[in-house]
């Protein structure tokens, strides 16, 4: 650990998996809880496109990367508030379109070489420069602050769009706001994880915390929690074993997936088994057996009939009709 530490590329490469396990996860959790876990997928393949004009015209790829994925978000959310059938082919063409022009803007350009796409494809932790840790930071925070800040609209948006806007709630800008967050997160972690395994790291820590949490606050910590540690503990283990860091991370979390989902199943039943003896109480036998008087209601007081209020006489609770006859 020391002999890793003292290497300036690796203490880049673990501050940016830190930065990365935070943010992913934090705008993951809302993309689940919406069903649309394949949109950060979708977004490396937009992505590729900004990298390529990156290596075109000699600027920073993530930069560039960040504008390509920020317009291409924009156009997905449009695309997909309209609703209407062809809305998925249209998505197909700009995923795929997306695709096809980072690799030919690539091969294209004075920096193509045959590890000049695949660090951003698949993570690479050699590739972290300094200029790039300021970015991920940057754009790290501002992602982090938007997520947490705004998590109650976030989320009731998520739950339900139609309560979200009868109660005042700015829908659409803040569909178009988690959509950017997304595209930004995409950007920020594809020089760690990948292009191709983005959308993992913001799901899998999220559906692997849900198996152990209750509240969508726990989950978003767990989310964020388990996340820095399989950043952290896949860019460790890249550096040991000369692998590629994005499919080190992705399998890690994959496996922390297994294992809690193995341990939820038992935990899920005591606390099914615990919350029916709380709710239900010590159960009373309520059986009349032959030579015995009429059973006794749970609760009833001995001598009360069905239906007397306790501490109340039968002429309390009678009827009008009971009450007229007792005046008389």
């Amino acid at each position: 650990m020391t002999e890793m530490l003292s290497y300036d590329f690796m203490q880049r490469a673990l501050l940016a998996a830190v930065l990365v396990g935070i943010t992913a996860p934090a705008v993951g959790i809302y993309l689940v809880q919406r069903r649309q876990a394949l949109m950060g997928d979708g977004m490396g393949h937009v992505a590729m496109t900004g990298v390529g004009l990156g290596f075109i015209f000699q600027t920073s790829p993530v930069w560039m990367a960040v504008l390509v994925c920020v317009l291409g978000a924009v156009t997905m959310e449009l695309v997909r508030s309209r609703g209407n059938q062809r809305g998925d082919i249209a998505l197909a063409m700009l995923f795929y379109g997306g695709m096809a022009c980072g690799k030919l803007l690539v091969s294209m350009s004075a920096q193509a070489g045959a590890g000049s796409l695949e660090s951003y494809l698949w993570g690479s932790i050699l590739t972290v420069a300094p200029e790039d840790l300021a970015t991920i930071a940057v754009l790290g925070a501002v992602v982090i602050a938007v997520t947490v800040g705004l998590r109650r609209q976030l989320f009731a948006i998520c739950q339900d769009e139609d309560f979200a806007r009868v109660t005042g709630v700015p829908v659409r800008a803040l569909n178009l706001l988690l959509a950017v967050m997304a595209a930004v997160t995409v950007t920020v972690a594809m020089r760690v994880v990948g292009l191709l395994l983005v959308s993992a790291l913001m799901v899998v820590p999220v559906v692997a915390a849900q198996q152990l949490t209750r509240s969508f606050a726990a989950t978003q910590a767990a989310s964020i929690a388990l996340g820095v540690v399989v950043s952290l503990a896949g860019v460790t283990g890249s550096y040991h074993l000369d692998v590629p860091s994005g499919p080190a991370i992705v399998l890690l979390a994959i496996a922390v997936f297994a294992v809690f989902s193995v341990i939820a199943a038992p935990l899920a039943r005591r606390r099914h088994r615990r919350g029916g003896d709380t709710a239900q109480g010590p159960q009373v036998c309520d059986v009349r057996l032959p030579g015995q008087g009429p059973s006794r209601i749970p609760g009833q007081v001995p001598g009360q009939t069905p239906g007397q209020v306790p501490g109340k006489t039968s002429s309390d609770t009678a009827t009008p009709e009971r009450r007229a006859g007792l005046a008389q």
